[in-house]
């Protein structure tokens, strides 16, 4: 039986430290225990597409789905139900109560750092697949985090920036999806965004919190700040934020005190935050999930079924003119091509990365179900696209196990430590804390013996590095702090001395030295020493705790010219050609911006002289959010695959080969070009007064804008192919009732010779309103699974409702033409009238 927790009770005993105390998080991933009052520490994990756990640094390994917008394309809320009840069976094997996610804030741009992480740009579907992973898994007892509350739309200031919204946006566009979310699936939890909204920061904005969130939705979860965005004491406790997270507490412990001493607070104030806190706990408790437990991974055949069936259901088909999908048994020889093909991309970074359980690149994903077909796959990289080089895990060894090792000291153990010659037969004293990792790419903010290690330190990461080709490697490393690279004790890389900040770990490191290192042959052994401190990092006033970070990539350097040329030569003398190109998390992450749509270095190259090489190309390309196409005229195939998590190369494969009938639709819409896109004149650093982005486009976001200007994109929302066909006919639609509810109904067939699943899409249009209205508004959908018309057909029926405030219906619905072989309903409504 669950423990109750007597909420009124423990806050008549709680003295006023222990309640200020309960009002910020313990470290990064807990809630502030009180032992002596019987309260435990409430665990919580980073999200959306998995359950890192409790550490950036060695963590233990977990399941990566697909990202957010591979989820929102499969339009399937059966599966978003059944990612949460899977990333709820994780959180209970990492003992995690709360999972800090998903993210629903609207892609105003495809250039958002974190587009990836949230289902669409349309608020319905956003809100709806958001409201589904919600229920999974809750259904298992694990509280859901809906983030960031809100406009949370760009990276650039994101601490800063102020989103200058008007209320009709907000209400249709942005805020949409939370009240979706919180209408259908009611998740415990809530994170404010970090920016501010038309001028107050949200973690402190009691209109947005306490007027909207809590007075007229009705939410009764908890609310907590994002990570380092609480920026306030008296101001974001009166608006009704209860957490501040992580620990230990800048804006709350102590000032909170002197607060009420000075009757800017009050304790019913306090009480209030707390128990939203005691709330939690009671939730915690009933789920069962053991406090303050060790973390294990949870990888089982079941899991798997789903990582792979995810993986592919996020991928959507956007062209097979010549219909060289699937492929068939009557391929000999299969060219793999592309820097997508041979790593595994399994998610956007920042937040959203994590250590996977295992993982199955394009490359052996192909090779597996082209050997089940008796055909040949050979590869060729063709060009490379990283921003950063691979890490070079694959190729370190440590005491004949595959990772390095970290040693830790409290103060220098030479006082050559950061030279750029130093002395390496120089005794060092023995290290303070010391552990392996399998990694070198290393952000330590945790995961390291706080009792052992003081806040200021100097380390030591070594390891072997055995190359797996002959020739010269480039060899690239980033860092938190300032360090040097020896291989062999000789300098390879200098960030020692001041060295330039970039983007890496959160834009709290360097940017990313490179160098190439000649004639390194195959097998041979190198020792690897990095040598750095974080000192000076930590001097510079870093946003949080930790110990610095590390990043160290290597490949084996690629002529362009002579990767391009090698990359047409085996197109050409193969019989199909698949192209795995895109972007990956060194280009869509947490902490920046893309600059522009373009696909990584000679990758446009790269398409268009495969293209020309061989006619029957697949072209797979792999990216979060949208990239241009300038090749797309001469492209005939291609897949849209997202970052598919754990999956990624399986679930492309049984595309491909027709295991699985593609089924997906875009979630966003895909522009010709960046300029085209609404928001283009007033995004990211282009603010019209310092400081503040004017959502200049208002409500005519993503599709809506593109139709309302008659400005064609590459490709639209919704739109996705199958290799087969429906048709749709008998359409009716009811009257609708004086609650605003009607029902739309209508016969899909499948008339095609392969059993496959459509998306049926349902949108609303008001052209009589007195207010510029969307061409069209997606208010319904449902997918169906059909089999081939020799079989059977499927009738479908769509029910949804508009909330009306007293208004009649008294004018008919009428159906009108899509491109995207869906049915379309405009119901011409009183302005009055709210969409829900």
């Amino acid at each position: 039986m669950a423990t109750r927790v007597d909420i009124e009770g423990l806050l008549a005993k709680l003295n006023l430290s222990q309640k200020v105390n309960l009002l910020s998080g313990f470290g990064w991933w807990h809630t502030t225990a009180v032992p002596e009052a019987g309260i435990p520490a409430i665990r919580m994990s980073d999200g959306p597409n998995g359950v890192r756990g409790t550490r950036f640094f060695n963590g233990v390994p977990s399941s990566c789905f697909p990202s957010s917008t591979g989820v929102g394309s499969s339009f399937d809320i059966e599966l978003a139900s059944d990612i949460g009840k899977a990333l709820a069976d994780e959180c209970r094997a990492k003992g995690c109560h709360i999972l800090l996610g998903p993210t629903v804030n609207t892609q105003r741009s495809p250039l958002g750092g974190r587009g990836f992480e949230s289902f669409s740009e349309d608020p319905h579907l956003n809100g709806t697949i958001a409201a589904a992973y919600i229920n999974g898994l809750q259904s298992k007892g694990v509280s859901a985090t809906i983030k960031h509350f809100v406009a949370n739309d760009q990276e650039f200031e994101r601490f800063s920036i102020n989103s200058e919204v008007s209320e009709r946006a907000l209400r249709e566009i942005y805020l949409k999806p939370f009240q979706i979310a919180i209408k259908d699936a009611d998740p415990w939890a809530l994170m404010t965004a970090y920016n501010r909204l038309n001028g107050i920061h949200c973690s402190e904005n009691k209109w947005l919190l306490d007027g909207i969130l809590r007075k007229e939705w009705g939410y009764k979860g908890l609310v907590m700040s994002d990570w380092t965005g609480t920026y306030s004491t008296v101001e974001s406790i009166q608006a009704g934020m209860d957490l501040e997270m992580p620990g230990p507490t800048v804006m709350r412990g102590n000032a909170v005190v002197r607060a009420i001493v000075a009757q800017k607070l009050f304790p019913e104030d306090i009480d209030a935050r707390v128990r939203k806190i005691l709330e939690m706990l009671q939730r915690a408790y009933d789920s069962g999930i053991t406090f303050d437990a060790p973390e294990q991974s949870l990888d089982t055949a079941e899991v798997r079924s789903l990582l792979r069936k995810a993986a592919a259901d996020a991928i959507v088909l956007l062209k097979n003119e010549k219909s060289i999908l699937p492929i068939g048994r009557d391929v000999g020889k299969i060219a793999v091509i592309g820097p997508n093909a041979k790593q595994a991309v399994t998610s956007g970074g920042g937040s959203a990365s994590l250590l996977s359980t295992y993982t199955v690149s394009p490359l052996e994903g192909i090779a597996a179900a082209a050997k089940e077909i008796g055909a040949e796959v050979e590869f060729s990289v063709g060009t490379l696209s990283h921003q950063y080089l691979p890490p070079i895990d694959p190729y370190i060894l440590h005491n004949g196990k595959k990772g390095a090792f970290f040693e830790f000291w409290n103060q220098s153990p030479t006082d050559d430590w950061l030279s750029t010659t130093p002395d390496f037969s120089k005794t060092v004293p023995p290290a303070v804390w010391s552990t392996s990792t399998n990694s070198a790419k290393c952000f330590l903010a945790d995961g390291i013996d706080d009792t052992k290690v003081d806040e200021i330190c100097w380390l030591r990461f070594t390891t072997t590095f055995t190359p797996d080709e002959d020739g010269d490697w480039e060899v690239g490393m980033n860092i938190a702090g300032r360090g040097n690279l020896f291989i062999d004790e000789k300098l390879i890389i200098d960030l020692s001395v001041n060295p330039k900040q970039g983007d890496s770990f959160f834009g709290l490191g360097t940017v990313d030295v490179r160098t190439v290192m000649k004639g390194l042959e195959a097998g041979t052994q190198h020792k690897v020493e990095v040598r750095l401190s974080n000192q000076e990092f930590i001097g510079r006033g870093a946003p949080f705790t930790t110990r610095g970070g590390l990043r160290i990539g290597a490949i084996r350097q690629i002529d362009p010219e002579e990767g391009l040329k090698q990359a047409v030569d085996l197109a050409k003398k193969s019989d199909v050609t698949i192209l795995v190109i895109g972007l990956n998390n060194d280009w869509e992450s947490e902490g920046y911006d893309r600059e522009n749509l373009d696909l990584p270095g000679l990758t446009n190259r790269l398409v268009t002289e495969v293209l020309a090489a061989n006619p029957k190309t697949i072209v797979v390309n792999q990216s979060g959010t949208p990239v241009e196409m300038p090749w797309l005229s001469d492209a005939h195939t291609l897949l849209q695959a997202f970052y598919g998590g754990n999956e990624v190369g399986n679930g492309m494969a049984d595309v491909i080969f027709g295991k699985v009938n593609p089924s997906g639709k875009l979630a966003l819409t895909f522009p010709k070009r960046l300029e085209d896109n609404p928001s283009y004149p007033s995004f990211g650093d282009k603010p019209q007064v310092h400081g503040n982005i004017v959502y200049n486009e208002g409500i005519f976001v993503g599709y809506r804008g593109y139709e309302v200007r008659k400005l064609a994109p590459l490709f639209p929302f919704g739109y996705g192919l199958s290799y087969t066909t429906f048709d749709y006919s008998a359409l009716e639609v009811s009257s609708v009732s004086e609650d605003g509810k009607f029902t739309v109904s209508f016969t899909v067939k499948n008339t095609g010779d392969v059993d496959g699943r459509e998306v049926v899409q349902v949108y609303i249009a008001d052209p009589e309103s007195s207010l510029p209205r969307p061409v069209k508004e997606l208010k319904g959908f449902v997918k169906v699974g059909l089999k081939d018309l020799t079989l059977t057909s499927h009738p479908v029926c769509i029910g949804f409702k508009l909330r009306c405030d007293g208004a009649s219906f008294s004018r008919p619905l009428r159906r009108a033409a899509h491109p995207l072989n869906a049915v379309i309903c405009s119901v011409l409504t009183p302005s009055k009238c709210k969409k829900m």
